[in-house]
Parts: C-alpha cells; sequence; structure tokens
C-alpha cells in the first residue's frame, strides 16, 4: 500500500489547502520553459509571454532535454514540474531545423497533459520596438478584451482549438464585473489563412465621443507575432467531460421542506386516506379493556373511601 503523508506543520497544511479544489478556482499560472536548443528569437518570445503574464507565471531557465510533450515517454517530467509549481498551463519553446521557432501551448486537468497546440513563430517584433507614450502602457494584472477576426475561427478546427487555448492563456482571473477604465489592453487575432493567425497587443485610450461612451482607440504596444499552426491534440472525450463538470452553486431543494425563523426546519408528508369508516371493529380491544381495569379499580377505591368516613363519623 501507498504511504499517504499528512503535513506536520501548519505552513504545509496551509499550501495543501491552496491547492486543493475549491467551488470557485484561483487564477491560473503559466508555466514557461524550453527545451534543448532554442533561437534567440524564441527566448525573446518566452520573456515577452512571462511579461504579458507577469504574476500569474513560472519561467524555468535551465535547458529541458526530456520533455517532448506529443510523445507519451516525454510528458513525465513535465507533468512533475506542474505538479510541483501548481501551474494549469504550460508553454514549451525548442528549435530545430524540421520545426524552427517552435511554441507548444498545452493545457493541464489533474497535472496531466490536457490538450496540445503547436504553432510555429515568424515576423515576431518586440515590445522595444515599438514608440508610444508610456503612460498608456498596460498594467499589470489588468483584464484584456480579445478580438477574433476571421471566419476561420468558427470553421477550421485547427484555430477553433487555437482560439481556445489562447483565452485560456492570457485571460487571468475570471472576474464578475468590470470597471470600463480599468480596462487598458487588447488582444487582436487575425485568420490570415486556415493555418496562420496574426498575433498583436494592443492598448487602448478612452477619447471624448460627445456621448456617455467613449470613444476607443487602440495602440500597438507589441509583441506582435505571426502563429502557423503545426500539429493540435484534442482532449480525450472522457477526461473533457470529466474537466467541464461543474459543481453546483447552490445546495439542491429538498421537494416540501422549507424553513422558518421561529420554528426551524418543517417538511410536509403526504398521507394517504386511511378510510376507517369502513374498518370492521372487535370488542377484543386491548385499550377497552384497559378502561374496564380501570373502572372496577375506581369503583373499589371509593368504597374503601366511603367505609372509612364512616368509622370516623360512628366514632365521633
Amino acid at each position: 500500500m501507498l504511504k499517504i503523508k499528512t503535513p506536520k506543520t501548519l505552513k504545509a497544511k496551509r499550501a495543501l489547502d491552496k491547492r486543493a479544489p475549491k467551488l470557485v478556482e484561483n487564477a491560473k499560472k503559466t508555466l514557461i520553459l524550453h527545451g534543448t536548443k532554442t533561437s534567440y528569437v524564441l527566448n525573446a518570445v518566452l520573456a515577452q509571454i512571462f511579461h504579458l503574464k507577469k504574476g500569474l507565471a513560472v519561467k524555468f531557465s535551465r535547458k529541458n532535454e526530456n520533455i517532448r510533450p506529443f510523445e507519451s515517454s516525454g510528458e513525465t517530467s513535465l507533468e512533475f514540474f506542474s505538479l510541483k509549481t501548481d501551474c494549469s498551463f504550460f508553454v514549451f519553446g525548442s528549435h530545430s531545423k524540421k520545426r524552427p521557432n517552435n511554441l507548444i501551448l498545452g493545457r493541464m486537468y489533474d497535472h496531466h497533459i490536457y490538450d496540445l497546440v503547436e504553432v510555429g513563430v515568424e515576423n515576431f517584433t518586440p515590445i522595444e520596438s515599438f514608440k508610444y507614450d508610456k503612460k498608456i502602457a498596460p498594467r499589470q494584472g489588468s483584464k484584456p478584451f480579445f478580438a477574433f477576426i476571421g471566419e476561420n475561427f468558427e470553421s477550421v478546427d485547427e484555430l477553433k482549438h487555437l482560439k481556445e487555448v489562447l483565452l485560456d492563456h492570457f485571460r487571468g482571473e475570471i472576474v464578475e464585473n468590470l470597471n470600463l477604465t480599468g480596462v487598458d489592453r487588447v488582444f487582436v487575432c487575425t485568420a490570415i489563412s486556415s493555418t496562420t493567425v496574426s498575433f498583436k497587443h494592443c492598448a487602448i485610450r478612452l477619447k471624448k465621443s460627445g456621448t456617455s461612451i467613449p470613444r476607443i482607440e487602440l495602440i500597438e504596444v507589441g509583441p506582435s507575432m505571426d502563429l502557423v499552426v503545426r500539429r493540435h491534440r484534442l482532449p480525450n472525450e472522457a477526461v473533457k467531460k470529466q474537466a467541464m463538470k461543474a459543481a453546483p452553486m447552490q445546495p439542491r431543494k429538498i421537494k416540501n421542506v422549507s424553513r422558518d425563523e421561529v420554528k426551524g426546519k418543517i417538511g410536509k408528508i403526504y398521507m394517504p386516506d386511511q378510510q376507517v369508516g369502513g374498518l370492521a371493529l372487535s370488542n377484543n380491544i386491548k385499550g377497552l379493556k384497559r378502561e374496564r381495569r380501570e373502572g372496577k379499580t375506581k369503583d373499589k377505591r371509593d368504597d374503601q373511601d366511603l367505609s372509612k368516613k364512616m368509622r370516623t363519623e360512628e366514632s365521633h
């Protein structure tokens, strides 16, 4: 049998409670790492992605020889790193003659690989190449908008899958309400062809429009690159069904049960008609016997009291 280790300190217990499943999950982190060989362009791309997700990303600087996400034998080290850093997403970069400037975007479920998308990076432009007013630079941790332009995002399976992965990687923490002035960035993804997507990062500038709704102006702040889809792997249907299962936010309502502030829990039960009018009654009933027995005992007690009273009067 496997030995189950229990936390011995409060710090370890808090760390385990933080990683435990929750009804409302925490913001998901991204693990950024590279393979044995990378190029200058790919190193810059990984650094820029880490900058965009700063605060929700963990970046490894060492080379990793045994990581091959699309091979069954090359997933062990990646899943171990995901468990160690508590990351639900990963970005893996590698460079070879067959696949230059290769970038693999993936998602995890229960610290096992859920799905994968492999893209090639072309026409990369870093943040340093763009000139703009630094006052409008997006702030760290701000929520982004997404703009997916092109019908291929709805008709081509590869681009549809890439759209889901990009949304999960860059949307940050899930919130219910947004302040318009706090939204200062947008990711613009344009489907150039059935396999190529133009990825751009723009800042939002709000200008006067003469109405209560301001006019939005986009200023490209970088990075900018073209993503060419090479391979992708969809999740298993059984795993997908399990991963998409959502816990009920409210307790299930119990039929015929209500609560009152004074009486507390109140329940209603269904009692069918007993039809006692048609039942045959018998004289051999224990209740009647008990009444007769009690009546005899009462008469005997009254006689004793009467005789005692008469003897008392005669003595006087």
